[in-house]
């Protein structure tokens, strides 16, 4: 790993695992879940600002798609100049149709530091405390493995997979009458990637994904009423 990205995650272990000895008392051996679930909340928290703009910019977005529409049939053969009417549609708006992806695009480098912490035996030259921390059994630096005794990795598949259903709901409310078969099926499938990820990442960074994708739905539900 380069030596500049070593300090954010030498940074996030002292402060997680600060987080982790200060709750310990009381919860025992699930404080390093617990650290997770408390640092995930605190990154959600601060993200509200660009959650309350993406959420407006999506409305907009809903208002420009026939708009959107009718640029593409009448410059379908001429790309440059549609590429200029759009800029300039979302310009006189004030909008533009990347704003839902703000909130994702700012969560990463967490996710990164997420996996990278509970990836790694060694963080900042010292053995990492963090890994041997564990739910129902498993560890949680543990990668999803095929045949398990615990039953860790089969609650978090089922939890995810209840979240995925109402984000899926979620994003078809969203949709307008102008959204095509194509974009209804995405909207109905990409929320259970979820559940394909964490197949990949350590148990930890499937603990964050729960999280934050549950705050999302409860988020994206109280901002649609």
């Amino acid at each position: 790993m380069p030596s500049f990205l070593e300090a954010p995650v030498a940074g996030a272990y002292h402060l997680l695992t600060s987080l982790v000895d200060a709750i310990q008392p009381l919860v025992g051996g699930y404080a390093a879940v617990l650290a997770i679930v408390v640092c995930t909340l605190a990154v959600r928290s601060l993200l509200i600002p660009l959650s309350l703009r993406a959420h407006r910019g999506m409305r907009a977005r809903a208002v420009l798609m026939p708009e959107l529409k009718k640029l593409t049939d009448k410059h379908r053969g001429n790309p440059e100049r549609l590429q200029r009417e759009i800029a300039k549609l979302q310009a006189d708006s004030g909008t533009t149709v990347f704003a839902g992806f703000l909130p994702t695009l700012a969560q990463l480098p967490f996710f990164w530091l997420m996996y990278t912490l509970f990836s790694r035996a060694v963080v900042g030259g010292e053995s990492n405390q963090l890994i041997s921390g564990n739910l129902f059994g498993a560890q949680l630096g543990l990668h999803w493995p095929v045949v398990t005794g615990t039953p860790a990795f089969l609650v978090l598949a089922v939890l995810l997979a209840i979240v995925a259903w109402f984000s899926a709901r979620l994003a078809l409310r969203q949709l307008d009458e102008t959204a095509t078969p194509l974009s209804r099926r995405l909207a109905q499938l990409l929320p259970y990637g979820t559940i394909l990820t964490v197949a990949f990442v350590p148990l930890a960074a499937g603990i964050y994904l729960l999280t934050t994708t549950t705050w999302t739905v409860l988020e994206r539900t109280i901002l649609q009423r």
